[in-house]
């Protein structure tokens, strides 16, 4: 790459870097609902016509939006994850304590960033629909989760509750498809709790504990180790 080459690609690194920025502040202050390229690239002293040469529509504006949501907070649960292995000599013995930990870094991350955390859990975005490049940055917490029950599994095993004989089928899919290495009725536990863990953040963020959790510190690391419990951990 040339000189001339390089300075090009910074300097479309620093304005694509100045269109997320604002277009993140739009999202705070309007919601996504109402973002616009056209305020974008105002706020910015942009012509529109320049800035449709970084994205061309709003939908990959929001696209890339969601997708650097997901990679930040898949990057704080992993970084959660490896502190944890890395502060503990025996961390593999205790997969529960790290379950725990991980949980409460999407918890930490979706307080510092409720913006971010509405756009990839809130309601869904009218008009928008997210495409296939999405999937991997979202699947990033829970492949962090599912590692977590794999190597509880291998090392001692998981306790299992077992499925209903007509959900069987579904469970094994899952199991197959999604998580492999671990038995169908654990794919559906991990699949439950997943669910559970964001509802738990998506309650505490956007106010529906209100008036009925007050030190919720406590009670979502509590919450955080029945869901290991719901899965099968077991803390020492």
């Amino acid at each position: 790459m040339t000189t001339a080459q390089g300075a090009r690609a910074r300097a479309r690194m620093e304005v694509t870097a100045a269109i997320k920025d604002e277009a993140r502040r739009q999202l705070a202050a309007e919601g996504a609902a109402k973002l616009s390229l056209r305020a974008v690239a105002r706020e910015l002293g942009m012509v529109s016509s320049a800035l449709y040469r970084y994205f061309p529509s709003r939908d990959e504006l929001l696209t890339a939006l969601i997708i650097d949501a997901y990679d930040s907070l898949g990057e704080a649960a992993e970084a959660a994850h490896a502190t944890a292995v890395a502060a503990d000599a025996d961390a593999d013995a205790v997969p529960a304590r790290r379950w725990v930990t991980v949980c409460e870094a999407v918890r930490g991350w979706a307080l510092a960033h409720p913006h971010e955390y509405a756009l990839i859990y809130g309601s869904p975005v009218p008009g928008y629909s997210a495409p296939d490049t999405t999937i991997q940055p979202a699947a990033r917490v829970a492949l962090v989760l599912i590692g977590i029950l794999r190597d509880a599994f291998e090392q001692r095993g998981l306790a299992r509750t077992p499925v209903p004989a007509e959900l069987a089928p579904e469970a094994r899919r899952m199991s197959d498809e999604l998580m492999p290495g671990l038995p169908p009725e654990v794919a559906v536990a991990m699949a439950a709790a997943w669910a559970q863990l964001f509802g738990l953040v998506g309650f505490e963020l956007f106010g529906q504990f209100k008036g009925v959790v007050e030190d919720r510190d406590r009670f979502f690391r509590h919450a955080a180790a029945q869901l290991a419990h719901g899965v099968g951990l077991v803390f020492p």
